[in-house]
């Protein structure tokens, strides 16, 4: 007679729960030193194991060889207990007998000593569904029964009992199965069923239980039953509803090679399909390649393509394909960037010196070419700071990149200047983090000569005054080399070391 699989695979002893280690481990060894308490509480996602550990804990505090972690299975005790007879073994649930009168009802047969094992064993399923007279009223016999009586609890919500129920019981939360391990247990069913199937057909049922060992394993049914015995990816993706991942591959190579037409036709195509469930298997597929360490895609571009996915999914409206669009096209955006490292091959591999053109001097070249260097410093700080990028931006000034060392000129006055000052630790760090430990960088102030001012304060040979000269004509400097040198001789030595 056909059962079904989660009926037909349901652990019997704690060896065989899945993904509950910490908990088979903690009631393996209550059950093993004789440490037992009278009320035990089972919290967690449905199809986690509950109901199952509290009839396997039921099973070892009854076995005849016990109570014992490992249930023989074969005494009358363990027999009547897996046929779901025994007198002594009681189940009710909650959601359908949660009135004060069920509640009372079963108070009074713990009234009574077992009739045929040592304990007297009642489990409440969906237990947050009782009555607050119902919960009320159990209270008393669930803090003192007597000797022989043990409670089990299960609920699916354990904030919605009251906190004097939570006090009276030992509690233990049991967490989601995570799909590593959902996928090995079907794996296991598969062979002992005879069943064929691929592995990346597997990995989508798994996803789809959410979880739940109980949804997984109906799903599992539906399979073997819509693929005829030979679980496939390619069917199990139209039963669930799923895009082929090799689509979603096809579709992120189109990207990456900015082939329009491709990209068009793939977004016609996904308007079929629900707009989430596509951000959901492209970010999906995005990190299982990311795991698997795929030369697929850059780091960059795991990044990039990370954050417009997520962005994408927040932006869902009513017109989702036009979202679906607007995600594709900032993808393809993104995948013209550059990484920074092939960005500083390029800075370095580039000559310094060109022939000289006839309309551009060679000095002008040379400095658009060092320049990149300050232009890939503001890039980098505006990716940190916004507001940090846009005052170094607009208050400082490329002068020359030679020997790893960054030269700028900065006319940054209160507010700007101290942002600046604070920051420029970070801005070192940030330059060296793709320039090396030895690079550096200098700033120099600017300053514009006032010529009626610069030879009055020739004629002063007060050192004071020169200072006061300086402070007063701090603006933006031309580097003017007649200038400079005139300030060099007024002053006696570079300008930079007064300021």
């Amino acid at each position: 007679m056909f059962r079904a699989l989660a009926i037909k695979y349901r652990p019997k002893t704690f060896d065989e729960l899945v993904g509950q280690k910490t908990i088979s481990t903690s009631l393996k060894y209550a059950l093993n030193s004789k440490r037992l308490a009278h009320a035990y509480l089972f919290s967690g996602l449905r199809g986690s194991g509950k109901t199952s550990s509290a009839r396997i804990f039921s099973r070892s505090l009854v076995c005849e060889k016990g109570p014992s972690d490992t249930p023989c299975l074969s005494c009358k005790q363990c027999l009547a207990s897996l046929e779901g007879t025994h007198m002594d073994i009681i189940e009710m649930d909650a959601a359908s007998n949660r009135g004060l009168e069920d509640i009372q009802a079963l108070i009074e047969q713990t009234k009574y000593a077992p009739s045929m094992a040592r304990f007297k064993i009642f489990i409440i399923d969906e237990v947050h569904m009782l009555t607050p007279q119902a919960a009320n009223a159990l209270l008393k016999t669930l803090e003192e029964p007597p000797d022989y009586v043990k409670f089990i609890l299960a609920t699916t919500d354990p904030l919605k009992l009251p906190a004097t129920v939570l006090s009276r019981t030992q509690h233990f939360r049991f967490k989601q199965i995570s799909q590593g391990e959902i996928l090995s247990h079907l794996k296991k069913i598969l062979i002992k069923e005879n069943v064929e199937f691929e592995e990346e057909a597997l990995k989508f049922i798994a996803r789809s239980g959410n979880g739940s060992l109980r949804d997984t394993l109906t799903l599992l049914d539906q399979a073997i039953i819509f693929c005829q015995n030979h679980i496939s990816t390619a069917k199990i993706t139209d039963m669930l509803g799923f895009l082929d991942p090799f689509k979603i591959k096809e579709f992120y190579t189109a990207i990456l090679q900015k082939d329009r037409e491709r990209v068009f036709s793939f977004l016609e195509e996904l308007q079929d399909y629900e707009a989430s469930s596509v951000i959901d298997e492209m970010l999906f597929y995005l990190k299982e390649s990311f795991f698997a360490r795929s030369n697929e895609f850059s780091t960059l571009i795991y990044e990039r393509f990370f954050r417009i996915l997520s962005r994408a999914k927040n932006m869902l409206c009513d017109d989702d394909s036009f979202t679906l669009c607007v995600m594709t096209f900032m993808m393809m955006e993104a995948s013209h960037l550059k990484e920074i490292d092939t960005q500083i091959n390029e800075i370095q591999n580039t000559p310094t010196i060109q022939k000289q053109s006839p309309k551009i001097p060679i000095n002008s070249t040379i400095q658009k070419t060092s320049q990149n260097a300050y232009e890939l410093l503001l890039e980098l700080i505006y990716d940190r700071d916004y507001d940090l990028g846009e005052c170094f931006e607009k208050f400082t000034q490329f002068v020359n990149f030679e020997n790893q060392i960054l030269t700028i000129h900065s006319n940054a006055q209160g507010q700007e200047r101290d942002m600046l000052n604070k920051n420029f630790k970070l801005i070192v760090e940030l330059f060296k983090t793709k320039f090396g430990n030895d690079a550096k960088i200098e700033v120099k102030k600017q300053i514009e000569i006032d010529e009626s001012k610069l030879n009055s304060i020739k004629k002063d040979g007060d050192f004071k005054n020169k200072i006061d000269f300086l402070k007063n004509n701090s603006k933006p400097y031309n580097e003017d080399e007649e200038k400079l040198q005139a300030l060099e001789e007024c002053f006696g030595k570079p300008i930079e070391q007064h300021l």
